[in-house]
């Protein structure tokens, strides 16, 4: 059976420097941090005392009241990003479409804030007076749950918890069932929270910058929390040509890789290996790649890997390949990371405008290639290789092409 293509016909984003696409993307080529103190918790005891955390989304303004108590806030974040990208696609769906229209969210900590409620009471007060409201809100099968419910959508309805590769994993599960024909829209992305439990986790790993975060700096000293939800709308071509819907960008394909080589330091084979899978499953050349949206946290390890990796994949032609991080910006903002960066290929493709990596000061002679540094800059790009890599070697490439 020919496979069908598959294009990218939404995209809708919360994030700490714009609430929705276009006050995202304002911002991003503007070279803006999203980087402030910490509000939502006390952080006193914290050495690390600053994230991307989201300021001015107000949940109320997306959702039914009814509805708000009831879940999590990284399901507010997550419905909030699907009434976006509802809008922004142009979907007009009935209610036999909608009973096929399935939802698949990445994360890393899910509700996570809802167990911090939940243990909180038990420390404080004991077992019995802990809310059942609170620990119905907590499992992870909520993020995507709570779109479908909310929205009426009735099929497919996974979680993929592959943590910081999360996104793309999603998008290459939806790439397959498009593809072959079983779905002929689908809703993806990612959504997480910030929350004191990951603080925590970050902060004990040592994996944390003071201030900001500076990816492929020779200084660099760590990744930034963040917090978001990016949802996407991915579509049959033929049934996004036939509403005559808006085309970011055709997902050619996409490259998995699993090589537990350490829980917490990349591989730099397994991300050679992502990558060389991404551009072989997509049918193209090597050369064909214009454009990288680096996974770019910041640490010392992820930078270097990642960048002896592409030099190692792409030969002589890496230092003529744009690469950026937009993590310099917001922050890792987890499982939502690469479905924010995918958005972020899709508008490069769309605008010519390729976001700054920002925050680089001092050139790292082993992190040697062409980050964007500091400054947006106007290029025609064609095909875009998005990155992520996650813990335990988790990794997920994705390659969007223009729509021609």
């Amino acid at each position: 059976m020919q496979s069908r293509r598959v294009v990218i016909t939404g995209i809708g984003a919360i994030t700490s420097i714009g609430i929705g696409k276009d006050d995202f993307w304002k911002n991003i080529i503007a070279g803006k941090s999203g980087i402030s103190e910490i509000e939502r918790f006390d952080v006193s005891k914290f050495d690390i005392k600053r994230a991307g955390e989201i300021k001015n989304f107000k949940p109320e303004n997306f959702i039914l009241k009814t509805i708000l108590k009831k879940i999590g806030r990284a399901s507010q974040l997550a419905i909030a990003a699907t009434k976006f990208v509802l809008e922004d696609s142009k979907l007009k769906i009935n209610k036999t479409e909608a009973k096929e229209l399935g939802v698949i969210i990445g994360t890393t900590m899910g509700e996570i804030p809802s167990l911090e409620i939940i243990d909180r009471f038990w420390t404080e007060k004991g077992e019995e007076d802990i809310y059942s409201s609170n620990v119905a809100k907590y499992p992870v099968n909520n993020l995507s749950n709570n779109i479908g419910h909310y929205f009426g959508f009735g099929g497919e309805n996974y979680v993929i918890p592959t943590a910081c590769a999360a996104g793309n994993y999603c998008i290459g599960y939806a790439l397959d069932l498009i593809r072959f024909g079983r779905k002929k829209v689908m809703l993806v992305g990612g959504a997480d929270p910030l929350s004191r439990i990951a603080l925590t986790g970050f902060s004990r790993l040592f994996a944390m910058a003071p201030e900001k975060c500076q990816p492929f700096d020779k200084n660099r000293k760590g990744m930034m929390m963040g917090e978001g939800a990016a949802i996407l709308v991915i579509e049959d071509l033929e049934n996004a040509e036939k509403r005559n819907a808006k085309i970011y960008a055709e997902i050619l394909g996409y490259g998995l890789s699993c090589d537990a080589y350490n829980m917490t330091i990349p591989s730099e084979k397994g991300i050679n290996k992502v990558i060389e899978k991404a551009i072989k499953n997509s049918g193209i050349k090597k050369e064909d790649i214009d454009y990288i949206s680096a996974h770019g946290t910041g640490t010392g390890p992820n930078d270097k890997a990642e960048t002896a990796a592409i030099k190692d994949v792409f030969g002589d032609n890496a230092k003529r390949i744009p690469i950026s991080s937009i993590k310099s910006m917001l922050g890792h903002t987890m499982g939502t990371a690469s479905a924010l960066e995918a958005m972020i290929c899709c508008l490069v493709i769309q605008n010519g405008i390729i976001p700054p990596t920002i925050n680089y000061e001092t050139p790292d002679p082993e992190c040697d290639l062409d980050y964007v540094p500091n400054k947006a800059r106007q290029k025609e790009i064609n095909t875009a290789l998005n990155d992520s890599f996650a813990f335990g070697g988790n990794n997920a490439c994705v390659v969007l092409r223009k729509y021609i």
